[in-house]
């Protein structure tokens, strides 16, 4: 498996540019959000103990964030249990309204992410990596860090290794 490092600097290498990085800001968020909507009208009955589907995916995604750095699998634990309770009440709504909401978010997310890959002139990182689904809502939350002055070895790292984001 790779580390966190590799990872992230692999994402990197499609996310340039500043302008491509802010949408993934909103776009990578919608995504998710609306995976999590979809998945939590899922009900999974382990062993007589009822689940909800977007606490399985979002449990195993924390698993996979947990391997790569503690630090950034415990803040991507408040963020995701936070869309998590979001979620639950539209989850609730009528099938045509939970369906309707989580689907035009899901679709609203991909638009403006490729409205980013444009600006970048390159295609997302999934396309050559299926890894990138799961990476880029750290890479977000390694961005965001970044902004605020928290993580600069690693950011360093990345600089060094994709290059300085361009304006």
């Amino acid at each position: 498996m790779k580390t966190l490092e590799e990872q992230l600097t692999q994402y990197a290498l499609y996310h340039r540019s500043k302008r491509n990085i802010r949408t993934h800001f909103v776009g990578i968020p919608l995504i998710v959000f609306a995976v999590i909507c979809l998945f939590a009208r899922v009900v999974l009955s382990l062993g007589g103990i009822e689940l909800n589907g977007a606490c399985v995916a979002v449990a195993l995604s924390l698993l996979y964030y947990l391997r790569l750095s503690l630090p950034l699998s415990l803040m991507m634990s408040v963020v995701l249990s936070v869309m998590i309770m979001a979620a639950l009440p539209i989850a609730a709504l009528p099938l045509l309204g939970w369906l309707g909401f989580s689907l035009s978010a899901f679709f609203l997310g991909w638009v403006i992410q490729f409205i980013g890959h444009y600006f970048e002139g390159r295609k997302p990182a999934f396309v050559d990596d299926l890894a990138g689904l799961i990476i880029g809502p750290l890479f977000v939350l390694a961005e965001v860090l970044f902004l605020l002055g928290w993580f600069r070895k690693l950011e360093k790292h990345i600089e060094q290794h994709a290059g300085p984001i361009k304006p």
